[in-house]
């Protein structure tokens, strides 16, 4: 419990001791009216205060104007116990959603843990605690057991379990020794790690995370902003419409003020939209939090709401629904050997940071001569043409040959043919395989089990090779041979025709369609800064299992949020019918607005639990 909130308790105590007081007196006795009144100070001076602020700022139509009206109505129609019982209970009600408020606040602020604030440098004069601001690129740090990962780095010395429940949702710790990647915000548990940093602070994986979380804060969902709008217009009706029920009945029929009065401020005690001005935003909010503790990255509550409502899902292949992590399968060369075709290629790709080039790098044994090397082209999303010791060599995908109009040979086995072509002449291919993720056909099968009308797959890779997957994992459509700009084109085609699309991908070549797309998510932990910084929903242990589990998280955190607004409306609706009918008193109207707003909230707090319903 805050400092505030126990002021709040103790103020609420004060003041229903003195209403119990006053209750007791008689009631037309001076001492009587006088306890009402400190009561009516001692709980409701903050009300009132805010009123006035809000009066000042050309902003009055709140509830705070609305209790400050009731209570001080009441009291000029000598209601005095309803007038302080309007604000006792509507402080309770307040201090619940505080509190409620609060806790969401919690369930994503404890974000802010993955923050270490210290890190072990190692220099010259030996191992010297400093800031992580204060680390480069490049630095050696060593973290101990039970420590945070302050910096992402690759490991290069010693053995412990990763704990990275809190990065990406994993509960399963992990093993990690020489050569890992380790992200910002791990745990390492039973073993020291010697660690080269790959990273600023500022850049690091907890870093990004904690900003994109609290970027989340402000972008409202079309939902939070209806009740935005909502509240601006509605507020000043129901003023208005009270007034005009204090007056009009009067003046027109003659009937007694004093009980019109009564029923204008028990109609204003009820109009209160507080039960929706708390509890959508609530629910949105807890959603982002429920999800960001599974480690599904949550930019903002419209991101949320819109991706409840996606039909379409189309995934980019590499690193996405495979792992993105290329092996050389087989070799087969014409006109020379297989050796010297693996050394052509490997020159041909030394400059290139494509995963395909890497995987033929590590595969070959060999030296790079650079002084071989000489103009190379990079022909995007086709492969190289570069001259290696004055041959001029091609390496790429069959397209590029088709280009210069070399007739390639078909490979032997599945996987991606590298083909190559020397001096205008074929000299063979390589294949690389791309192992499918142990998750992809789950997460097909989920989101068709869930509704989503059409799942596609978009591949820069030859047909053969993109049907197999697509055949594999029961997609709807899948298309190959694509371009980078091909993929964009192929969203905004699917968009044109009405969809509602959520586009899942992991490279540079995906931040356009990531950015075009209704709902954009990324591959967090191997996607690239572009991808990342393009998407809505960053999904940060790549496993493409969290699509759907996303999408049942918007689905039901949209579900709360509707059900507050037709239940907040409805029996505010019914209730203003009764008060301005004279069917109910004050303090039953404050009980009834406190009565909603509690149980709208309560719902509300069931997006906090939905991380724990998709753990299980």
């Amino acid at each position: 419990m805050t400092v505030f909130g126990e002021k709040v308790i103790a103020r609420i105590i004060i003041s229903g001791i003195l209403l119990a007081i006053g209750l007791l007196l008689p009631e037309s006795d001076p001492i009587t009216v006088l306890i009402f009144g400190i009561s009516c100070i001692v709980i409701g001076y903050p009300v009132f205060l805010e009123a006035a602020r809000d009066i000042i700022n050309r902003q009055p139509f709140n509830e705070n104007f609305l209790m400050t009206v009731a209570a001080v109505g009441a009291f000029a129609i000598s209601e005095y116990p309803e007038g302080v019982a309007i604000l006792l209970f509507y402080q309770v009600g307040t201090l619940f959603e505080d509190y409620a408020v609060d806790k969401s606040r919690r369930s994503i602020s404890s974000l802010l843990e993955l923050m270490p604030d210290h890190a072990n440098l190692i220099t010259d004069e030996g191992i010297i605690v400093t800031s992580p601001e204060n680390i480069n690129v490049g630095d050696h740090i060593i973290i101990r057991p039970g420590e945070l990962v302050p910096l992402d780095g690759i490991i290069i010395e010693g053995r412990s379990m990763i704990d990275a429940s809190s990065v990406t949702g994993e509960s399963t710790p992990r093993n990690a020794s020489k050569g890992d990647l380790l992200l910002s915000g791990c745990m390492v548990v039973n073993g020291a790690l010697t660690v080269e940093v790959t990273s600023k602070y500022e850049d690091s994986t907890a870093s990004k995370i904690v900003n994109m979380v609290e970027e989340a804060y402000g972008a409202k969902s079309r939902s939070e902003n209806f009740v935005t709008i909502f509240a601006k217009y509605y507020t000043p009706f129901v003023v208005v419409s009270a007034l005009l029920l204090a007056v009009i009945p009067p003046l027109v029929f003659g009937f007694p003020f004093n009980e019109w009065i009564y029923r204008a401020l028990t109609f204003l005690v009820i109009s209160c939209p507080c039960a929706l001005v708390i509890s959508i935003p609530l629910a949105f909010f807890g959603g982002i939090g429920g999800a960001s503790r599974v480690g599904i990255l949550v930019k903002g509550g419209n991101y949320l709401e819109a991706l409840a409502k996606i039909d379409t899902v189309v995934f980019d292949k590499t690193g996405t629904l495979t792992e993105g992590t290329f092996d050389v399968e087989n070799i087969h060369a014409v006109g020379m050997d297989e050796t010297e075709l693996l050394r052509l290629v490997a020159h041909a790709e030394f400059h290139s940071n494509h995963p395909i080039a890497k995987s033929i790098l590590d595969f070959y044994q060999g030296s790079i001569e650079s002084s071989l090397i000489g103009d190379i082209e990079e022909i995007a999303g086709v492969g190289i043409r570069s001259s290696i010791n004055g041959k001029t060599v091609l390496v790429g995908n069959i397209k590029l040959m088709s280009e210069f109009d070399i007739l390639c040979e078909p490979p032997s086995m599945f996987g991606t043919a590298i083909h190559t072509a020397v001096d205008g002449k074929y000299s063979g291919y390589i294949v690389i395989s791309d192992r499918i993720r142990a998750d992809s056909e789950k997460t097909v099968s989920d989101l068709k089990k869930m509704g989503i009308k059409e799942i596609c797959m978009l591949t820069g890779d030859h047909e053969y090779v993109g049907k197999y997957v697509a055949n594999t994992l029961k997609m709807d459509r899948v298309f190959t041979d694509l371009l980078p700009s091909d993929k964009i084109t192929i969203v905004e085609k699917l968009l044109s025709e009405g969809r509602r699309v959520a586009f899942v991908g992991d490279g540079i070549n995906d931040a356009p369609s990531l950015a075009r797309s209704d709902v954009g998510i990324a591959m967090g932990a191997m996607g690239s800064d572009a991808a990342i910084e393009a998407a809505d929903i960053v999904i940060m242990d790549d496993m493409p299992s969290k699509v759907p589990m996303a999408i049942r998280i918007a689905k039901k955190t949209r579900s709360i949020a509707i059900e507050n607004i037709i239940f907040a409306l409805g029996i505010k609706a019914l209730f203003l019918l009764l008060g301005a009918l004279g069917y109910i008193t004050l303090v039953e109207a404050v009980f009834a607005d406190v009565g909603v707003a509690t149980i709208a909230i309560l719902n509300s707090i069931r997006t906090l639990r939905i991380s724990q319903y998709e753990k299980n």
